[in-house]
């Protein structure tokens, strides 16, 4: 038995083409494209990587992409300055702080300050809580790509047991969430997790996102499971995941690569997040269905 392996670009090409389409709409119908503003600080070559390849697939979809590159010896008051100029300003839709910050910026108050309803992320707290309550509100692009990829593969996920492993703001907690909303039945694991191996052989449903090189072993999974990997570790070996590849492919049903799995959904979600944004500011209503 070999494993489906889940093509996470051809499913984000098909999102990114339905957005575009969705923009062009929107243009007729409001005068204007949506926009983006992204906010680089420093010079990290990863974070510089993610912010031309966001810019480059805003710019494909037809939307505005609104870059603001600062040293990274920028003051915090300087920071959020620029900030609350892009929450008043009409042409902006969606603002993201491309992370991590240098040392000596609060991460948490530079979230905070970005207004809630151009929070294209979702990492506001007013967004997080609006997501734990079930009301509608920016979620975070990982774990919506990872849903529609679920869905994509499974389907209906109710009633499904699923594995979390990994309690991140920015992933783990988020996922947990989604999955509760589709009705499945969810275990947040980590890696102080007593029996992990065991926690895991339960599970319909793994999403790796533990920041650990193939943490996760092939002889750990379900039969038959569906495995998302979030993970991305550099090694010596190259790329790999949080989840032993080879050793999961033999096991499971279907499996996301890495990269090509997650990765690629994740700017098609945040260009989505920025559409919908653009909707509601518009008051244009916003087909859930179509995109």
């Amino acid at each position: 038995m070999s494993a489906h392996i889940i093509d996470g670009k051809a499913v984000a090409a098909r999102l990114r083409a339905r957005i575009a389409t969705q923009v062009t709409d929107f243009v007729t119908a409001a005068g204007r494209a949506p926009g983006l503003a992204v906010v680089l600080v420093g010079e990290d070559p990863a974070s510089a990587v993610y912010v031309r390849s966001k810019g480059k697939a805003t710019r494909e979809a037809g939307m505005e992409s609104i870059e603001h590159r600062l040293a990274a010896d920028i003051g915090q008051a300087e920071l959020l300055a620029l900030i609350d100029t892009l929450n008043a300003d009409p042409a902006v839709d969606g603002i993201l702080v491309q992370l991590p910050l240098p040392e000596g910026i609060d991460e948490q108050a530079v979230i905070t300050r970005i207004d809630p309803d151009k929070d294209v992320d979702g990492f506001h707290p007013v967004n997080v809580g609006r997501l734990a309550t079930g009301l509608d509100g920016f979620v975070p692009c990982t774990p919506a790509g990872c849903v529609m990829l679920l869905k994509e593969t499974i389907g209906d996920l109710t009633g499904l047991d699923a594995v979390v492993i990994g309690r991140s703001n920015i992933v783990g907690k988020p996922m947990a969430a989604l999955l509760i909303a589709e009705s499945c039945t969810v275990t947040v694991a980590h890696s102080r997790t007593r029996d992990l191996a065991g926690v895991v052989a339960r599970a319909d449903i793994v999403v790796a996102a533990v920041g650990r090189p193939e943490m996760v072993r092939g002889e750990w999974i379900k039969p038959g499971a569906t495995v998302i990997d979030v993970g991305i570790n550099r090694t010596e070996a190259g790329l790999v995941g949080d989840v032993d590849f080879a050793g999961a492919m033999s096991v499971a049903a279907a499996v996301t690569p890495v990269p090509g799995g997650v990765g690629p959904m994740t700017i098609a979600c945040l260009l989505r997040n920025t559409l919908i944004s653009a909707h509601r500011r518009a008051g244009i209503a916003f087909d859930e269905r179509a995109a």
